[in-house]
């Protein structure tokens, strides 16, 4: 099979200043696209701001041969997203590929979290990926053509202590994948998600030297680089570390039909083993999936 180009695209990769997201657009690159490198250049906490980062990238990619621009915008204010499509386009007429993978941590636990720290991952990491995402919709629309990925983690899907308000936006940008997969079809819009385990700044404190250094960057990126491919899936959610690659899924059970008349708390105890029996359970591509389900149990029942 041939290897996979993308000459002629244009790409948009957010927070491409350093790790997960220079390592995207420096493939990109490689391949033929012409990249926008945005970073806003802070701090792993979100604050501060520099251009040298993203300068940084692009001289990387210039000096490969690649064309690039940068842009330090931060990815929650709407007029510097605005610019960010706006210098895409002035300088290539299009728009074809979008990485949303801009973020910040500020880890504590519940308790001892200030309500600032929660709102600012959130808008972040989910209004982070939202705003790009729909300033480039209309522009994808237009062209029939799409590729967007967004950066979840398994602090979402599955929790991490000290993490509650990177895993609510986390699994929110999941929420938002899940619908627009399906609003974007007709135009052939695909939206896929990246789960990575990556050595970066937001990760060097967290594990030893040694297992960092299986966790490169780079091991992650050949993942995202396919989803944001013509032959891309829709609606995938990749998880990817060290070279190992998965696909996860929320599975719901076949659960039971208790009925209606009599229905109490005591029926649902009672039969809890019963719906908790993975025996039968899927993965659905729409929510009226599920409402099949009931209805069917409900004319069965």
């Amino acid at each position: 099979m041939a290897d996979i180009r993308f000459d002629g695209k244009v790409a948009i990769v957010t927070g491409a200043g350093g790790g997960l997201g220079r390592q995207h657009a420096l493939e990109l690159a490689r391949r033929g696209a012409k990249v926008v490198v945005n970073d806003l250049g802070g701090s792993v906490d979100g604050s501060g701001g520099s251009s040298a980062a993203a300068d940084a990238v692009v001289a990387e990619i210039k000096a490969a041969g690649g064309e690039a621009i940068s842009n330090g915008s931060s990815v929650t204010d709407d007029a510097g997203v605005a610019l960010m499509i706006k210098q895409a386009m002035d300088a290539w007429g299009r728009i074809d590929i979008l990485i949303a993978n801009a973020g910040i941590l500020r880890d504590k636990s519940f308790s001892k979290m200030d309500m600032a720290d929660f709102e600012l991952v959130v808008n972040v990491h989910l209004m982070g990926t939202v705003k790009p995402v729909k300033a480039v919709w209309e522009i994808m629309k237009e062209q029939n053509y799409g590729r967007i990925v967004v950066t979840t983690s398994s602090s979402g899907m599955y929790g991490n202590f000290g993490q509650s308000n990177y895993g609510a936006a986390k699994l929110g940008i999941i929420g938002f994948m899940n619908t627009i997969k399906l609003e974007g079809q007709k135009n052939n819009i695909h939206i896929n998600a990246i789960s990575p385990v990556a050595a970066t700044r937001m990760t060097e404190n967290l594990m030893p030297a040694e297992v960092l250094e299986k966790l490169k960057p780079e091991y992650v990126s050949p993942g995202v680089v396919y989803l944001a491919s013509e032959e891309a899936p829709t609606g995938a959610i990749l998880t990817a570390g060290a070279g190992a690659f998965a696909l996860s899924r929320i599975y719901e059970t076949e659960g039971v039909y208790l009925g209606e008349g009599g229905l109490s708390v005591e029926e649902v105890r009672d039969n809890w083993a019963k719906i908790a029996d993975p025996s039968g359970q899927q993965a659905y591509v729409t929510g009226g999936e599920q409402s099949g389900k009931f209805f069917r149990k409900l004319q069965g029942g």
